[in-house]
């Protein structure tokens, strides 16, 4: 028998006792945080913002199995935020469609949610009606031509049931209660009500696909909720991706037993906490980036110059050639290899020791 089966489900329950220091501990967190993001500035805020963004679609798409492009998921974010990142990159119609919901969920986190929201959500990340070659419902709750909607692993044949959704007719019904919670104003402390929300909609399973990245898209609004900003410094997608093996154990166990969820809510908040002190290095990343341009404020950069060492502060993939900046910049060989060497004679770059055919370089980080 699954949870939803119960006679008296949805009435969750958790043990408040046992995970009261686990909830102190995260909000302790947060707001420390928050605090420290806060002392940086806005420029430095905005950059820390866009990078926890980038990489929250990136792995909240991972976990569904698709693989982005980094430089579309960040040109797509900036512009929609009104960040000037120098040359941008066209995103596909995939990328900007995520994008737009994270946006939506995490910069508009307290206008209520709604079905048709939802809806709006669901549509824009099947803008063909389709899940790979598969046509679904778009835009609309599953119905019975999707037949029994089932959670399965293994090979044809030897399937193995994870879990199984409430029925089509009962949607309606489910996704109203559901949203009636989730809008109304009660004392329950919004992380709790994150978790709470993740489960309570990845249990129904509303739609035919989709619904854990929108799963997710609910807490970061909750969570945002929680902190009172539309501004992500930490990714909880990404720290979901890591610990995924045990985020389907959890879910499936909590989903077979009976309406006491403690162990998913002591999870969840395991996991956000994972997720906030993971955030110490990617805002590393962000002062070693602001403390560069700092100390070379009187050095002479061109626009080609700025994008690749922004490259290689923001962690260039690989070894940074003559001929990989010349595609980047967009340039000839020979202007490229006249930035180089312009940037080695400032102390900028410095050549790589020999090793492979062409000569690399990286930065001098002082």
């Amino acid at each position: 028998m699954y949870i939803h089966e119960l006679h008296d489900w949805p009435n969750l329950s958790w043990d408040k006792s046992e995970l009261s220091r686990l909830l102190a501990d995260v909000r302790h967190l947060q707001g420390k945080l928050l605090g420290r993001m806060e002392s940086l500035g806005f420029d430095l805020r905005n950059e820390a913002a866009l990078k926890t963004l980038t990489y929250d679609v990136i792995k909240t798409s991972e976990i569904e199995g698709e693989k982005l492009d980094v430089e579309q998921v960040r040109s797509s974010i900036a512009i929609r935020l009104g960040m000037d990142i120098g040359v941008s990159t066209p995103a596909t119609r995939d990328v900007e469609a995520i994008v737009e919901v994270m946006l939506d969920a995490t910069t508009k986190y307290d206008t209520p949610l709604t079905k048709e929201r939802l809806f709006d959500w669901h549509a824009a990340l099947f803008p063909t009606g389709r899940s790979g070659m598969q046509r679904i419902n778009v835009g609309a709750w599953r119905d019975e031509s999707g037949g029994v909607m089932q959670v399965i692993s293994g090979p044809i044949g030897k399937e193995k049931v994870h879990y199984e959704a409430p029925t089509f007719d009962r949607l309606d019904k489910e996704m109203e209660r559901f949203l009636i919670w989730f809008n109304a104003v009660d004392e329950e402390d919004l992380v709790i009500k994150a978790a709470l929300a993740h489960f309570w909609f990845v249990t129904i399973h509303p739609f035919d696909d989709g619904n854990g990245r929108i799963a997710r898209a609910i807490a970061d609004m909750t969570l945002a909720r929680s902190e009172q900003s539309s501004q992500r410094f930490y990714s909880m997608s990404s720290q979901i991706q890591k610990e995924r093996k045990e985020y389907y154990n959890v879910l499936e166990s909590c989903q077979k037993k009976g309406l006491d969820i403690t162990q998913w809510i002591e999870w969840f908040l395991s996991c956000l906490k994972h997720a906030i002190n993971a955030s110490e290095e990617m805002l590393e990343t962000v002062l070693i980036k602001a403390r560069f341009w700092e100390n070379n404020a009187s050095k002479s950069f061109n626009e080609r110059q700025r994008l690749l060492v922004n490259r290689l502060l923001d962690g260039f993939e690989g070894k940074l050639t003559s001929s990989k900046w010349a595609k980047i910049g967009k340039c000839s060989p020979d202007t490229a290899l006249r930035d180089i060497t312009s940037l080695l004679e400032q102390g900028i770059l410095q050549k790589d020791k020999a090793g492979g055919r062409s000569t690399s370089y990286s930065l001098i980080i002082s």
